[in-house]
Parts: C-alpha cells; sequence; structure tokens
C-alpha cells in the first residue's frame, strides 16, 4: 500500500506544480506553453479518479456481494501493482472462506429445520407479543397456519407455571404439555414455545389399561360362571326326586332359576368385555363419503334425520365397517335422546378443516348431555340408561382411536349434542 499511496502524492504533487507553472505562465502570455500545462494538467486529474474510481468500484463489488448474497465473484487488481494484486487476491479468499461459512450455516439451518419438521412435538417461537416467526410442521398440523399465538397459549406464557393447556382447534379439543424457553436475539426478546399433544397417548394408554383388566376379568369371570351354568340346567332338567313334597320342589326350582337367570346376565356382561377387547385392527380402503351416507339413509329413513351428502367426490380411507357400526351407535343414540321431542331434529354433515382432516358432526336437537356426566360418558360401560349396556360410546371411542382420529362432544342441556369425528388427513398408500 506504500507504493499505491506514493503514486497518489506524486500524483497530488504534479497536479499542484503544473497548477502554480500554468498560472505563472498565463501571466506571462506564453499561451503554448500555458496549454501544454493544461493539458498535462487535466490528464494527471483523469489518471487519478481513474485510479481512485477502479478502487472504489472494487469495493462496491465487494459490498454488493455481501448485500445480496453473490459470494461467487473474484476480485482483480484495478491496476498492476504487487500490492494491488495481493490485496484483490486477498478479498477475493476472503470471499471465499465467507462463502464456505454461509454454506455451512445454511446446511446447519435446513438439518435443524427438517429434525423440527420430524418430531411430533410442536415449536413455535414466537416475541412478547405473541406474533409468531417460525412454527415446525407438526405446529402447522395442530395449530394450522397462523400468525399469532392463540389466547390460551398467551395467558399460559404470562403465568409461566401451567404444565398442561387444552387447545380447541378444529372442533376437536387437545390436551397439550406446554413449556417454555425465553431468549433475547439482536436486543429483542422472544420464547420458544414447545407444545407435546398427550391426549392421544393418554387414550392409548387409557385404552390398554382396560385390555388388561378385561382380560383379566374375562379369564376370572368365565371359569366360575361356565359350571354354574352348566350345573343350573342338568338339575332343572333332571328335576327333583318323587319323596320331596311339591313346596321343596317349589323352592329349589326357583332357587335353579335364580341361579341361572343371575348366571345367564353375569355371562352376557363378561361377553360385553370380550367386546371391547377383540375389536380387529382396521382394514382401510377408499369408501365414498356420499355412497356411506347413502347407506345409512336406508337404515334411518326417518325424515327429520338428513344427511348432508357432498356434493363433490369425497373419501375416507377407513374400515368401512366399523365406522359405520360407529354412526350407526351415534345415530340410535340420537333418535333416543330425540324421542321427547316434538320437532325431532337430526343432522349428519361433512366438512374439511384448515388441516386437510374430515370432520364428520352427528349433531341433535334433544335433551343433550348433563355437565357431569359429560366426561364419563366414553369410560367403559358407564350408562345413564336403564336398559343400556354402557359400552357403545366406548367401542366408538376405540375404533376412531384405532383409526388414529378422535370423537368429541358437546352438548348443552335441553338443547341437544353434537359428535364430531376427526379423521387424519388421507394419503393414497
Amino acid at each position: 500500500m506504500k507504493r499505491f499511496a506514493i503514486r497518489v502524492i506524486l500524483h497530488i504533487l504534479f497536479i499542484m506544480l503544473l497548477s502554480i507553472g500554468s498560472c505563472l505562465l498565463y501571466q506571462k502570455q506564453l499561451w503554448f506553453s500555458t496549454t501544454i500545462c493544461i493539458i498535462l494538467l487535466i490528464t494527471i486529474g483523469v489518471h487519478l479518479y481513474r485510479m481512485q474510481f477502479k478502487q472504489i468500484n472494487l469495493l462496491r463489488r465487494l459490498t454488493d456481494g455481501l448485500r445480496y448474497n453473490d459470494m461467487m465473484q473474484t476480485f482483480h487488481p484495478p491496476f498492476k501493482n504487487k500490492i494491488m494484486n495481493e490485496w484483490a487476491e486477498e478479498l477475493s479468499e476472503s470471499l471465499k472462506d465467507f462463502r464456505g461459512k454461509l454454506l455451512a450455516e445454511e446446511i446447519k439451518h435446513q438439518y435443524y429445520e427438517n429434525l423440527l419438521n420430524k418430531v411430533d412435538t410442536a415449536v413455535l417461537v414466537a416475541d412478547r407479543a405473541g406474533h409468531i416467526e417460525w412454527m415446525n410442521q407438526a405446529a402447522i398440523t395442530h395449530l394450522g397456519q397462523i400468525s399469532q399465538l392463540p389466547e390460551v397459549l398467551l395467558n399460559a406464557s404470562a403465568a409461566n407455571d401451567i404444565p398442561i393447556i387444552r387447545i380447541e382447534q378444529n372442533s376437536t379439543v387437545l390436551e397439550m404439555a406446554i413449556s417454555y424457553t425465553k431468549f433475547a436475539a439482536q436486543g429483542k426478546e422472544q420464547q420458544i414455545i414447545s407444545l407435546k399433544n398427550i391426549h392421544s397417548v393418554l387414550e392409548r394408554n387409557e385404552m390398554e389399561a382396560w385390555q388388561k383388566l378385561i382380560r383379566v376379568l374375562t379369564h376370572e369371570i368365565m371359569n366360575s360362571i361356565t359350571p354354574i351354568i352348566s350345573l343350573s340346567e342338568t338339575l332343572s332338567e333332571r328335576g327333583i326326586p318323587k319323596q320331596l313334597g311339591e313346596k321343596e320342589y317349589s323352592i329349589i326350582l326357583q332357587a335353579m332359576q335364580t341361579i341361572h337367570r343371575r348366571s345367564k346376565g353375569l355371562l352376557e356382561f363378561v361377553e360385553n368385555y370380550r367386546r371391547l377387547t377383540r375389536i380387529p385392527a382396521p382394514v382401510r380402503t377408499k369408501v365414498s363419503i356420499a355412497e356411506l351416507c347413502m347407506d345409512l339413509k336406508k337404515l334411518f329413513p326417518e325424515e327429520y334425520i338428513h344427511f348432508e351428502i357432498p356434493s363433490s367426490e369425497m373419501n375416507l380411507y377407513i374400515d368401512r365397517a366399523q365406522i359405520e357400526q360407529v354412526l350407526i351407535n351415534l345415530l340410535k343414540n340420537a333418535r333416543e335422546a330425540c324421542g321427547k321431542q316434538s320437532d325431532k331434529y337430526i343432522q349428519v354433515e361433512i366438512a374439511i378443516s384448515p388441516a386437510g382432516n374430515k370432520i364428520l358432526t352427528v349433531s341433535d336437537n334433544g335433551e343433550g348431555i348433563l355437565p357431569d356426566v359429560l366426561d364419563k360418558i366414553f369410560v367403559p360401560f358407564f350408562t345413564t340408561k336403564t336398559t343400556g349396556s354402557g359400552i357403545g360410546l366406548s367401542l366408538c371411542k376405540q375404533i376412531m382411536t384405532l383409526h388414529e382420529g378422535s370423537i368429541n362432544v358437546k352438548s348443552e342441556l335441553g338443547k341437544g349434542s353434537r359428535f364430531i369425528l376427526t379423521f387424519p388427513k388421507y394419503v393414497d398408500p
């Protein structure tokens, strides 16, 4: 750089000397010499300008490359000079190193983004006001493509001591474990929010616990009840010896009939247990929703039962027999709930959520469900009916769980109930 500085100084000195010389020659009216001095002055000034312009142009190319992320440039010296050659090479090498670091950071960014998009935990990055700056694919699936945190998340963030929250999204209630990590970036306070959907995990664990219990009960009770039934039937068929009186015979017969009746009832109770544990894995096929609704309409021809059949071709990837049984159970329950209504109304409709899930609802204007028992209706053998077994809705729940879907209910006493079946987004296998 010293040589370049010397050249600049020499140019400035020549400009000064030529300027003074031109003035002196002009005063002495030596026009030719004055003209020569002026031409030399202009030439040296232009040369100095070009030197500076080439340098500025070189720096401008560097700043443009940094601004527009163009890291493929190479730099050449503005003029032949050892120092300038070294400077241009250093700029090129620095840009090359910077390009390598940017590429490594981009690869790392893509790696972490793909990794976060593969996990089933919803991850969001939001600022203090709740504006979402980034969210992974699991968060989009659970919450939809939103730009602002839902109010329940904002409240949980402010409280900072709520481990589990309930989010209602697309007519589905999600129970989610939540955690927050706050950090500051570029002087701006931000937070990383992770949401883990524990609803499906709890349902799966609950179903497995029930199945284990039912297997034990089935084994023990069946071993006890079968010989009792056999014995009671044998005694009833053989009758009573002649030496017994009519009164004794009547008492023993009534006892045997009672044993038989209670044993048979207990056997039916156990059979209901066994039904819950023998639900086969669904054999899924592509089923037309319109055809499914038309077949159900034949089973439920009542005028007050309305099916909103989609005009376009919509399909579900399901085990048709199992889902048909779910809908039959729900429609029977709805018909019973509307039994005392003068203007009965039941509706079956289908919709698509923003996340692409199919949502099928069965609504009625019946008596509704008591708030105290609303969270118990899917528990096996829980029923409010005098003649019910309490396994219908439990079967519906297990079938929906096996389909990786969900069933939820909304009910208002005196106004009716609405059962919501949510099916996962259809993917052609």
